[in-house]
């Protein structure tokens, strides 16, 4: 079994495909229309293009319990999901520079560093470096 892709729940799939891209610095893999709301829009990491795609998924516009959870997440402060960088640091400053607001600056837990960031689509993203 492999992981292929994970979805991340958007509010504007538009909207998310231009943070993604733009900000956290992924590529599009994927663009198909399936009507005329909805995408199966993925991206992937610039240094790992075959690797696990995001998909930026449409739910909570579409299935009110996936906008119920998403919020309730977000409001307790919760990750969506993480991202491991090398650095994050480097990382929270360099987001930091281009308008990304934390919740959670910088912070050593055991064996790792963390920092979490608002994706302005309705989650909490955290980045993990591995000390």
């Amino acid at each position: 079994m492999k992981v292929k892709v994970i979805g991340i729940p958007v509010q504007d799939q538009s909207k998310a495909l231009a943070f993604y891209t733009d900000k956290l610095g992924f590529i599009k893999k994927h663009d198909v229309p399936l009507d005329e709301r909805n995408r199966w829009l993925t991206v992937v990491s610039k240094e790992e293009q075959e690797g696990t795609e995001i998909l930026l998924e449409p739910s909570p516009q579409n299935f009110e319990p996936a906008k119920v959870y998403q919020k309730a997440l977000f409001e307790a402060g919760i990750p969506y999901t993480q991202f491991n960088v090398d650095d994050v640091q480097a990382e929270f400053d360099r987001l930091r520079e281009l308008g990304l607001e934390f919740s959670v600056e910088p912070t050593e837990m055991g064996t790792v560093k963390i920092a979490v960031f608002d994706d302005t689509c309705g989650n909490n993203i955290q980045i993990v470096q591995l000390l």
